[in-house]
């Protein structure tokens, strides 16, 4: 998961380059789907520390990466002092430049406004342009969800559904929104994947950290802790195997053209 949201705008950099990479990794394999060409250019939306922003820069494209979090961009133009890095919201998209395409990898699942984002994506773009997108999808971290859920109520503390920050479309519900915004879709698929987390035994309390926070900064020190063990014992006989945690992702991914 990436950045985009009012509550991220504190993102621990240092946290997600060392312990959340895979966020970046997993989102090497979508860059086949943009394929992107010399002298393009392109926008990166959620571009994070941005280590995809580079890759994308690499085949000749001129690329621009926004995150709405400072400290991510600051990180990224340590980084890649090379390339053009900006604090911007992708819902409301002030740019003075049209691009050939919009890329997002991890990002747009922080965005619950999604017809708002779509038509800033869509009027950001060329004629013809593409938007290359993957994101959490239908029942992405499900049981986390849950055991958040439970934790909650076991604590006594009411409707932590009002603390949910994400967004999990279906790939119809997202396809309708993006038709009806004017754009073709060529290609969506959902699809799982369990994706292991680092430093074992406390692999899933540094992702609710990095993640969750919407949850957990609400709460005190003590319930926080409380609320962590809770989670732990209640996923520790799915979500943990082998002295290591499991995310139960599941993602969306789009190619869609402007026409």
């Amino acid at each position: 998961m990436n950045k985009i949201s009012p509550s991220k705008d504190n993102w621990n950099a240092l946290l997600y380059e060392d312990k959340h990479a895979f966020v970046w990794q997993y989102g090497e394999d979508l860059l086949q789907w943009l394929n992107p060409q010399p002298g393009e250019l392109i926008l990166d939306i959620g571009c994070g520390t941005g280590q995809l922003s580079a890759k994308i820069a690499e085949s000749g494209a001129e690329v621009m990466g926004i995150d709405s979090a400072a400290t991510m961009i600051d990180k990224a133009r340590q980084n890649y002092p090379n390339l053009r890095f900006e604090v911007a919201d992708a819902r409301n998209l002030q740019i003075d430049k049209s691009f050939d395409a919009v890329f997002s990898n991890a990002t747009l699942h922080w965005i619950k406004e999604a017809e708002t984002a779509i038509a800033s994506i869509y009027q950001t773009l060329k004629p013809g342009g593409r938007f290359v997108a993957e994101f959490g999808g239908k029942g992405n971290v499900q049981a986390i969800v849950q055991a958040l859920y439970v934790a909650f109520a076991q604590i006594g503390l009411p409707n932590p559904q009002a603390l949910n920050p994400w967004y999990f479309p279906s790939i119809s519900e997202y396809t309708i929104l993006l038709e009806q915004q004017g754009f073709e879709v060529s290609q969506a698929i959902l699809f799982s994947r369990p994706t292991p987390l680092a430093d074992g035994t406390v692999g899933i309390k540094n992702w609710l950290q990095m993640f969750g926070n919407s949850f957990l900064a609400p709460l005190s020190t003590e319930q926080q802790v409380e609320v962590i063990r809770i989670v732990e014992d209640y996923l520790k006989p799915t979500l943990y195997r082998d002295h290591a945690w499991i995310a139960d992702y599941r993602r969306i991914r789009i190619l869609a053209i402007k026409v």
